[in-house]
């Protein structure tokens, strides 16, 4: 089977390349159907709000962050400009007070009004108790009512320095100008406010200082993105390209925003699809309650997202399925899978669990192999996710290239168990 060699990371390259061509259809399959969500009216909200660092002065505005005591809009470089005017020993808060008579999740509350943070950054951030509501810690969940103050110790934008790490990269082909390489889990791509540094950015900085040479493009580079023209979710593995050149930046960012590139994932997902193939053409926003997830919505309503698949493979009470992006919204396979009742395997905030051996292996079968497995131990602890293609004509030549990663060994020895 075409998965065999390639859990391994065996064959040459062409091989993979035909293991991975197959036909998508164009009729969506039948069994999909759209699921609308009433979503919250956004009328009669208004705030007073300032952000300064403790022991300054500053008016509170309406619908406006006081930054220093002059109007501005709390933007990154606003943000930096605030840091700049405190110390080492001081944080920078955003102070707001609740004046809507109805309630809100607090999660939901701060996401409308600190647009610098996303929802599932805020969130962390309560959980890790830096927000406090009437000088108590909240949770996310908890519903503000009118009057109450909110105090947000926001940490440092990310700045334009990013400092070379050395973190393992799995580096598949580097010229001139760009740089592919086949990405690990739990690895951000680039910083940002709860991840500043450990970055896919960092550890280039450092492979690009201390085993090969040139460096990211400055294109993004005010934003601590120099270089991404595309990203992957954290727990998300595989096949990515960096530009090296700002030719190479806009040549690869005009050939991902036409959708010229051609990309392939595979997944492990829960259950048995019925279907061998067919194209989930559902809309998809933010989901209406739950700030850090999206979800599929009614038509007219979010944005078009197409995605087509094929089963691989079956096992029992599971399915490896490849799958092709015709659009790139956030989470959009992980929630695509996850709408049909077919969510990944370890994707936890899609209705994915968490794979143990005794998952996959049954009790009769476990005696053969107490010497190397145990029914307890953990299989797949994020999604099983994986970016296993990815091509693109050369921003220089113009030549067409083709890239696949090995799949990782947590989805490798899975799959290897299901088919015993």
């Amino acid at each position: 089977p075409w998965l065999a060699m390639w859990a391994r990371g065996g064959g040459g390259e062409g091989e993979k390349l035909a293991w991975l061509c197959c036909p998508f259809t164009s009729a969506p399959a039948p069994f999909l159907s759209p699921l609308r969500y009433r979503h919250a009216s956004m009328a009669g909200r208004s705030l007073r709000s300032c952000a300064v660092a403790p022991g300054q002065a500053s008016e509170p505005a309406r619908t406006t962050i006081l930054i220093g005591g002059v109007p501005a809009v709390l933007t990154n470089d606003a943000l930096r400009q605030a840091f700049e005017r405190s110390d080492d020993e001081t944080q920078v808060t955003v102070c707001i007070t609740n004046e809507e008579r109805s309630s809100e999740r607090l999660d939901t509350f701060l996401s409308k009004r600190i647009s610098i943070l996303s929802r599932s950054s805020l969130n962390r951030m309560i959980k890790a108790e830096c927000v406090l509501v009437d000088g108590k810690t909240p949770k996310p969940a908890q519903k503000l009512k009118a009057g109450q103050t909110v105090v947000v110790n926001l940490p440092p934008p990310p700045g334009n320095d990013m400092p070379p790490e050395d973190i393992p990269l799995a580096v598949i082909h580097e010229d001139e100008d760009v740089i592919v390489i086949n990405k690990q889990s739990d690895l951000v791509v680039h910083p940002c406010p709860t991840a500043p540094n450990g970055t896919l950015v960092n550890a280039l900085a450092w492979h690009f200082m201390h085993r090969s040479s040139g460096s990211l493009s400055q294109v993004g580079a005010e934003n601590a993105r120099p270089g991404i023209v595309h990203r992957l979710d954290r727990n998300t593995t595989g096949v990515m390209v960096a530009a090296k050149t700002e030719f190479a930046h806009w040549s690869l960012y005009e050939q991902f925003a036409l959708r010229s590139t051609r990309k392939r994932y595979i997944a492990l997902v829960h259950g048995e699809v019925v279907e061998d193939s067919g194209l989930i053409d559902l809309p998809i926003s933010r989901h209406p309650y739950d700030p850090i997830k999206f979800a599929v919505c009614g038509k007219g309503e979010g944005k078009a997202s197409q995605t087509g698949f094929v089963v691989r493979e079956r096992y029992e009470g599971f399915t490896l399925v490849e799958l092709k992006l015709f659009t790139g919204r956030t989470h959009q396979i992980r929630v695509h899978l996850s709408h049909l009742r077919h969510p990944i395997v370890g994707d936890e905030v899609y209705g994915g669990r968490k794979l143990k051996v005794g998952d996959v292996v049954k009790p009769r079968d476990m005696g053969e192999r107490k010497q190397s497995l145990s029914s307890s131990q953990l299989l797949i602890e994020r999604q099983a996710l994986h970016s296993c293609l990815l091509s693109f004509s050369h921003p220089t030549s113009g030549k067409r290239m083709s890239f696949s990663g090995a799949a990782p060994e947590d989805m490798a020895k899975t799959i290897r168990l299901l088919r015993e």
